[in-house]
Formats: structure tokens, C-alpha cells, sequence
């Protein structure tokens, strides 16, 4: 397949992502045909650029270096699956799988959006052709991926080695599912606008949207925290590095946007704020990519420089806020459902509290991450915001979050009674303070270690108390289990996702505070001490990969003459690229890893050659990643929900009495 052909069905997709905007946009009222059409060119669009994404990828399986993309991004010694990666791991080629997302997004409106009015379904794919046909244009005019070389080169200089991992494969297209998932909540927030209907209709076809973009997020930043951790080498996970934080405001974004389009849509509350957290959500996207793709902030992950580039970005950004913030200045007070009314002890108050942390921790995560670009922009001064900053403002805000979660579930829409709640969790909490307490004691743990060891155990506990609750245990098995199997998937999902929070918390807290890490520098045959055990580097070996030489090294650890592990970290070196990486030896323990890097080899005093070993024990590491994959697991099964709300809020029925114990789900 050429990339001509996929050059020119990029340029014919552009130009239907231009009528599919204005035919959806302006003349969806003009009937069903209309309605159809707008469809039919998403649909069509959509088909153009996946024909356009197919011709890229297949110019990189060939090894077709006549394409510039290619010849500066992959090599003929590639395997297989890294050519294929090879087509996003550039700004060009994730620039077309970020249009090819776009233009999916509206095509599975058109196929799959039958609950939709029909007018307001045309809108939404309207206005979701006018973010394809901005992200195609930027890619047509500013970041080409189908321009030729002429004469070809022999062969290309290689994908750039840290991102020749599975892990990191994966990584771009699940964040991009992300980032333009939100574009079609974007989308949804201002076709309702435009109809002047942001009811509990409106929210319910929110919702799922929303949650899949939140769903794509969490699986692709618990991909790339994985591949930093086994893939860098210095031991850790999340560094709040700015491309780390780009990733990170959009999915708070998205998680508060789906916990207010819940309450929009079961109690017509909230609904002005899921409009507003849908617009900002997808703003932070497109910040997101202009912090990796600029270059405008130095990180460890920016693979692509181009300052030229990112202002554009930035203009599209600011054409986004600008319609979207625009739009509900004028259209705000137009919405047909008027908002229900609410007590300020009730779960519609919860969710506001809830939303009001998680802004704040976003603009927290906002300010310290572009706060260096602002200040260069000032007076030419460069700094870096760090971990320490990080841990003093967004540490405290979440923790008051993770406080009130379990309770936010047990209070009852519209009105509730808090003591009775409070008192029912009373042993709960007494026994997360020992959980903390004894972690402070027996384990010398810092004191933010044991405040988050027991915020761990009170989301997880909180939680499975709630889930006791909703099935009446007190009213013995038989009704408890059918209980539980009538609760909805969205229920079921939300007590995944919970306990995926605290589980992660707790991995995140005892692994942060409590790691033990030593350097050392070990000759074949050598030992050293380290925390009660012993580090022998037994061998050292060559060898070669696929386009790779390396280095690989065997560690064995052992406590009390036992062997605990036996390790095979590596060094390997690229050749086309120039470029060494880093293979860690991990060797698990329960829920927690020994885990040694291979360093740079050196000749002592004595002329013994030794190498440089990283060690660490890393407690609990694996509940971090635990955590990261039951929050994602729960909005699957949140996803699944097929019950269908349409019409009057829930507010309208008849409501649960304040003194209930357990409220309504």
C-alpha cells in the first residue's frame, strides 16, 4: 500500500471532517436525512484514515525507507512488533493515530449512539468532525508523516531504544484512547449546549463515554509507570515527571467527570459542572501532547523537540477552550431541566467535595508542572518542580479525599443523616488508626507512610463494609446473596474501583517510605552486605539481541545462607541508534521485589574489574500495580451497565427517607 494512497485519503478525510462538522453542527434539526447524513460522513472519514493509518504502518512493516517518517524511526534488524510501534513512537505517526482515534470516536457515535436522540447524536458527530478536522489539518500542514526521501536512504536510524518494550508498545495508543475519548465527551458537552438540554438523557450518554476515556487513561499510565519502573532502572515508578503529570490532569479530570455526570444523571444535579469538567478534561488532553511533543519542558519521557510544533498545539488548545468555555457562557442558562434540589448533608454534597479536591489536586498538578515554562517565558530563569513539591500540596488534598470515600457511598440522595453513618463506621476507623499506628511503630515507618498505610485500609475496609451493607448480611445469607446479585454492574464496578484505589494507596505509601536502596560495586565472585542480606555478583556474560549487544550480569541475594533470588540485569547497547538501556533483574517475594540494576563496569586500585550494582527491596510494589489494574477493572465492569435511564431524573421518584441506614444506588 503507498503512502501516497494514504496521504491522499488523509486529505480526503479532512475535507469530510469539514462537512461532517457543519452538517452536524448547523442542520442536524433539518430532519432525518440530515441526521443520516452526518453519519454516513463520520463513518466515511473514519474509513480514509484508518486507510491512511494502514499505508503508514505498512511503509514500516516493509522497512520502506523512501518515507522520511520511516527511514528516521525504524531499522531493517527491527523486530516486527517495534516497526509496527514505530508508527506511533514519532510526533508524525501519533499525530495520525490521534486523528484516526478522533475520526473512531464519531464513527462509533454513528454505529453504536441508537440511544441518542437523534439530533442531539448528529451534534455531538458534528462537533466531533470539528476536532477531526482540526487534528487532521495540524497533521497535514505542520507534521506530515507521508513525505518522501529522495534518494533513499539504505536503512533508517532506528526507533529510539527506550521505547523498543512492550510495555511501551502499548503505552501511546491507550493514552490516546484516553486523551481523544474525552474529545467525544467535549463533544457531547457542547452538542447539548447547542440543544439546550443537559438533562439526565443527556448525562446517561455522559457517562459511558467518559468512564471508557478515565478506563484507557488508567490502563495507559499504569502502563507506562511499569515500564519506568522496570525499564529506567533507578528503582521507582512515578517521579512527577511533566510528561508523567500530562497524562495524570486529564484522568482527574475524567474521574471527576464521571462521578458528576452520575449524579446528573440520577438526580439531575451537577449537570453544569459535568459540562464544564467535560471541556476542561479535554483541554488538558491537548496540554497533555503539547508537553510531550513540544519539548517546552525538559522530562525523561519527551522523545519529540519541536517548539514550533507545540504552539500550534497550544492554538488548538485555546480554539477549544475558547469554543467550549464560550459556549457556556452564552448558552449556560438555557438548559430545558432545572436543577433538583439537595441538602448540604446528602451524595449529591459528597460529589461536590469530592470534585472540588480533585480540582484542586489537578490545578495543583497543573501549576507545578508548567509553573517552570512560565517563568522562563518571564525572565529566562530555569527550575525544576520536583517530587517534594508534589508530595506537600497534592498528598494533603488527596488524603482529605480518601477520608471522606467510604462515607460519600452510604449517604442517601437528595437529604441523609450523617451520625448514623459516622457511628457505623466508628470501629472501622478506630481500627485503620491501629493499622497506621502500627505501622509507625513496629516498622519505623515515616509518619506519611503510616497515615497513608491506614487511609489504604480505610478505603479498602470502608468499602467492603458498604458492600455488607448493600446486601443486609444482618438478614442472613440467602438474602444476602440475592442481594448482591441483583446490584447493578455500575454498582459492582464502583466497589472495584474503590478497592483498587486503596490498595493502590497502600502499595504506593509503604513502597515510597519504606524502599531500602544501596550502590555497590561488585567483581565476579564478590559480595557486599545490604540490609541483613547478601549481594554476590556471580558472572558476567556478553551477548546479542535482535539489533542489540549486550551485557548481561547473574546476582544472587540471600538472607541467612537462603537464597532469596537470583537475578539477570542487563546492559545492552543499540548500535544504529548509539544509545544504552537498562534491563533490571526483579525477582518477586510476595507482593514485594528485589530488584538490582546493571551499572557501568570499572577498574579499581587493584585492577580487579567491578560493575556498579543498584539494589533495591521495593515492599508492596506489586499492590501499586494491583491497585492501578482493579480501578481500571472496575470501570470495565461499570461499562457493561446496560440499564437505560432516559427521562426524568431519579429525583423525581420517590426518594429514600433521611433515616434510612443504607442510601439507594
Amino acid at each position: 500500500m503507498s503512502v501516497e494512497l494514504g496521504h491522499f485519503a488523509a486529505i480526503l478525510a479532512f475535507a469530510l471532517a469539514l462537512a461532517q462538522a457543519g452538517l452536524g453542527i448547523f442542520a442536524a434539526r433539518r430532519g432525518a436525512g440530515a441526521q443520516a447524513g452526518v453519519s454516513r460522513l463520520a463513518e466515511a472519514a473514519f474509513l480514509l484514515v484508518a486507510v491512511a493509518f494502514a499505508s503508514l504502518a505498512a511503509a514500516y512493516i516493509r522497512s520502506d525507507f523512501s518515507v522520511a517518517n520511516v527511514a528516521a524511526n525504524s531499522h531493517v534488524a527491527k523486530p516486527l512488533l517495534y516497526k509496527i510501534a514505530g508508527t506511533w513512537g514519532n510526533h508524525e505517526g501519533s499525530m495520525l493515530l490521534w486523528c484516526l482515534i478522533a475520526a473512531g470516536f464519531a464513527a462509533c457515535a454513528a454505529w453504536f449512539g441508537g440511544s441518542m436522540s437523534p439530533s442531539l447524536r448528529a451534534r455531538a458527530i458534528g462537533v466531533q468532525g470539528a476536532v477531526s478536522a482540526l487534528s487532521l489539518g495540524y497533521m497535514l500542514f505542520t507534521s506530515n508523516p507521508f513525505a518522501r526521501l529522495n534518494p533513499a536512504p539504505g536503512s533508517g536510524a532506528d526507533l529510539n531504544p527506550l521505547l523498543q518494550d512492550p510495555a511501551l508498545a502499548f503505552h501511546p495508543p491507550f493514552l490516546y484512547l484516553g486523551y481523544v475519548g474525552l474529545s467525544f465527551a467535549y463533544s457531547l458537552a457542547l452538542a447539548g449546549m447547542i440543544e439546550g438540554r443537559t438533562d439526565a438523557a443527556w448525562a446517561r450518554q455522559m457517562r459511558p463515554w467518559a468512564l471508557a476515556a478515565w478506563i484507557f487513561l488508567s490502563i495507559g499510565i499504569g502502563l507506562g509507570a511499569y515500564w519506568a519502573y522496570y525499564e529506567l532502572g533507578w528503582g521507582g515508578w512515578w517521579f512527577w515527571d511533566p510528561v508523567e503529570n500530562a497524562s495524570f490532569m486529564p484522568w482527574l479530570a475524567a474521574l471527576a467527570l464521571i462521578h458528576s455526570a452520575s449524579a446528573a444523571e440520577k438526580r439531575g444535579a451537577l449537570a453544569q459542572s459535568t459540562v464544564l469538567l467535560a471541556i476542561t478534561g479535554f483541554c488538558l488532553s491537548i496540554l497533555g501532547t503539547f508537553l510531550v511533543r513540544s519539548g517546552a519542558i525538559t522530562s525523561v519521557h519527551a522523545f519529540a523537540l519541536d517548539p514550533e510544533r507545540g504552539l500550534v498545539l497550544l492554538g488548538l488548545m485555546a480554539v477549544a477552550a475558547i469554543a467550549g468555555f464560550g459556549l457556556y457562557a452564552w448558552r449556560s442558562g438555557n438548559n430545558d431541566a432545572p436543577p433538583a434540589p439537595f441538602a448540604i448533608v446528602s451524595r449529591e454534597s459528597a460529589l461536590i467535595v469530592n470534585n472540588l479536591f480533585l480540582g484542586v489536586a489537578a490545578a495543583t498538578v497543573l501549576f507545578g508542572t508548567i509553573y517552570p515554562l512560565i517563568l522562563e517565558a518571564v525572565n529566562g530563569g530555569q527550575i525544576s518542580v520536583g517530587p517534594p513539591y508534589f508530595n506537600a500540596t497534592f498528598a494533603p488534598l488527596m488524603s482529605m479525599a480518601f477520608l471522606a470515600l467510604p462515607v460519600a457511598p452510604l449517604l442517601a440522595w437528595k437529604r441523609a443523616a450523617l451520625a448514623p453513618i459516622l457511628q457505623q463506621l466508628s470501629v472501622l476507623a478506630a481500627l485503620c488508626l491501629a493499622i497506621g499506628a502500627l505501622t509507625l511503630a513496629a516498622f519505623g515507618a515515616p509518619i506519611w507512610t503510616a497515615i497513608g498505610a491506614g487511609l489504604g485500609a480505610w478505603l479498602v475496609l470502608g468499602t467492603l463494609y458498604e458492600l455488607l451493607q448493600r446486601g443486609n448480611w444482618r438478614a442472613g445469607p440467602g438474602v444476602f446473596w440475592r442481594r448482591l446479585r441483583a446490584r447493578p454492574a455500575s454498582a459492582w464496578g464502583m466497589t472495584l474501583a474503590h478497592i483498587g484505589a486503596g490498595v493502590f494507596l497502600l502499595g504506593a505509601t509503604i513502597e515510597t517510605g519504606m524502599r531500602l536502596e544501596a550502590t555497590i560495586s561488585l567483581g565476579i565472585g564478590e559480595s557486599a552486605a545490604f540490609y541483613g542480606r547478601s549481594v554476590r555478583l556471580e558472572a558476567v556474560e556478553q551477548g546479542s539481541g535482535p539489533n542489540y549487544a549486550l551485557e548481561r550480569g547473574t546476582v544472587t541475594i540471600e538472607k541467612d545462607q537462603r537464597v532469596l533470588a537470583q537475578l539477570k540485569p542487563e546492559r545492552r547497547f543499540y548500535p544504529v541508534a548509539g544509545m544504552p538501556t537498562s534491563e533490571v533483574g526483579i525477582g518477586n517475594r510476595g507482593f514485594s521485589d528485589l530488584y538490582v540494576a546493571l551499572g557501568e563496569p570499572n577498574a579499581g586500585a587493584d585492577g580487579v574489574r567491578r560493575w556498579t550494582l543498584r539494589v533495591y527491596w521495593n515492599p508492596l510494589i506489586d499492590l501499586v500495580f494491583w491497585g492501578v489494574g482493579l480501578m481500571a477493572l472496575g470501570g470495565l465492569v461499570s461499562l457493561t451497565e446496560r440499564r437505560l435511564r432516559i427521562g426524568a431524573p431519579a429525583g423525581r421518584r420517590k426518594s429514600a427517607p433521611a433515616s434510612a441506614p443504607v442510601a439507594a444506588e
